[in-house]
């Protein structure tokens, strides 16, 4: 994935014999600070060509980061700098900003930064601040938190989602506005018929869809039974995978959502195979990034999901709160489709994942039958989410968690109470069930492996919305 491109502008004293004495002390202090930036191999770094000490330069430098299409502005600060620069670098500089202070006690680099953040505030510019060393880890890991969900919240704006079918069997927390998605996030909704699909997959070549399907059968487990699961239907949803390619590539669509149940499960085959693989960093064409499938057209799903892959940049898991396992303390999060096999292993490597994998026959849910992706998430310490409304209002709910690996037969055991033929991820949460029923706002969750509460937060602080977060 794409380095996140930051922009930083470093401001001076307004006095030109101020300026020019310390400019080399000042230009040190930037230089730390890109150092740090560039040193996380996340961050692209576009560096204002002039320390800024009067208005020129400030409006100068602000226009610098427009043309260079930053997605977020780090105003600098390690000396006192006159703040109204400040706020006229952020007339043209493109927002989230962050004011990072440095560790300078002979000038007063505090006092720049926090009349400077002061200012901005007046004009109803709220920055996140930073003060530290940027040598210092942890500080500079503050840093990223901000970086991460500034650049998630750039990269929404112009993005366009494709919404194959309507509302899926009622379910009204899988269905948004357009125009509410378009007002807060920047996004456009392409509404298309999930017939287009299946014209489409007709036209696959057969050639294409055995190749790939003889890749599948070589990496993983097949479990043909000659009736819900054939040869001719693998590759009839290889062809719709194929065939959603070549819809996202005709209307440039970011992410999207199939609505499957009833239409599709009923009358031609199941989607799972195609949102498996939208969601993993890697097909039978070879490594891509990955692309955010929700099943049952959860809208809200898929933005929540395409906001964990901006942040995290890694694929992003859409369940079911399926069932919790009183005496094991485990949730099952579980759900026929759009785990990417990635979960199977935890490696950009489709054999590493792929070998712990069982194409299933779908079972009495799905008469048209085709192949579930079923396999058990790989343990690890996971950040899991949602954003929903209430009554019209976004909210995110944040839920930290572990999954957990069972033995086999664990694994058979459960699997067997709950559906054996789809995939598994057994989560002991932060937070009891309890509060958990309570309190969290559908039926389907999202999550990735790694710690990103704070960047979830960060996010909401930028685009205004509530948060609530289980089990801190």
């Amino acid at each position: 994935m794409k380095k996140r491109k930051v922009g930083v502008i470093t401001f001076s004293d307004g006095r030109d014999f101020v300026h020019r004495d310390l400019i080399d002390m000042n230009r040190e202090f930037q230089d730390r600070l890109v150092r740090a930036l560039e040193a996380t191999g996340e961050v692209e770094v576009v560096v204002a060509s002039e320390i800024v000490w009067k208005p020129s330069l400030a409006k100068k430098a602000g226009i610098e980061m427009m043309k260079a299409e930053v997605e977020a502005t780090i105003f600098n600060y390690a000396i006192w700098c006159w703040p109204h620069l400040t706020v006229m670098a952020s007339l043209y500089a493109p927002g989230p900003y962050l004011a990072y202070g440095q560790i300078n006690p002979a000038y007063p680099g505090m006092v720049g930064l926090l009349a400077a953040t002061g200012a901005l505030e007046q004009v109803g510019i709220t920055p996140e601040r930073v003060w530290g060393n940027p040598e210092d880890p942890d500080v500079i890991e503050k840093v990223m938190h901000f970086v991460r969900a500034a650049s998630a919240a750039a990269r929404l704006k112009g993005e366009r989602y494709g919404m194959f079918g309507g509302r899926p069997m009622g379910m009204y927390t899988a269905s948004s506005n357009g125009d509410q998605w378009l007002k807060e996030f920047g996004i456009d909704v392409e509404q298309i018929d999930q017939y287009e699909l299946v014209v489409r997959a007709e036209k696959v070549s057969k050639e294409v869809t055995k190749k790939a399907r003889e890749w599948l059968e070589k990496l993983a487990t097949v479990e043909y039974d000659g009736k819900q699961l054939t040869p001719e239907k693998l590759e009839k949803q290889i062809a719709l995978y194929e065939a959603a390619l070549d819809i996202m590539k005709e209307y440039e669509l970011d992410f999207v959502g199939f609505k499957g149940q009833p239409e599709m499960t009923n009358n031609y085959a199941t989607m799972d195979v195609v949102e498996a693989f939208l969601n993993d960093p890697y097909d039978w064409h070879g490594m891509k990034d990955p692309i955010v499938a929700a099943t049952e057209t959860d809208m809200d799903g898929a933005l929540t999901m395409e906001i964990f892959k901006h942040i995290a940049q890694a694929p992003v898991l859409f369940a079911d709160v399926r069932h919790y396992f009183e005496e094991e303390n485990l949730l099952d999060l579980c759900n026929s489709g759009t785990h990417a096999t990635y979960f199977a292993g935890r490696s950009l490597n489709p054999e590493e994942n792929l070998k712990n994998v069982v194409f299933y026959p779908e079972d009495f849910y799905f008469p048209a039958g085709g192949a579930a992706v079923k396999h058990f998430a790989a343990p690890g310490r996971v950040t899991l989410a949602r954003l929903a409304r209430q009554d019209g209002e976004y909210v995110m709910t944040i839920v930290p968690g572990e999954f957990v690996k069972l033995s086999a037969a664990q694994e058979k055991k459960l699997s067997e109470e709950v559906q054996i033929q789809w995939p598994h991820a057994y989560v002991k949460l932060d937070t009891d069930m309890d509060t958990f029923l309570k309190y969290y706002p559908c039926n389907h969750i999202h999550g990735v492996y790694g710690d990103y509460i704070e960047e979830l937060v960060q996010f909401c602080d930028i685009k205004g919305i509530d948060y609530q977060i289980l089990g801190e």
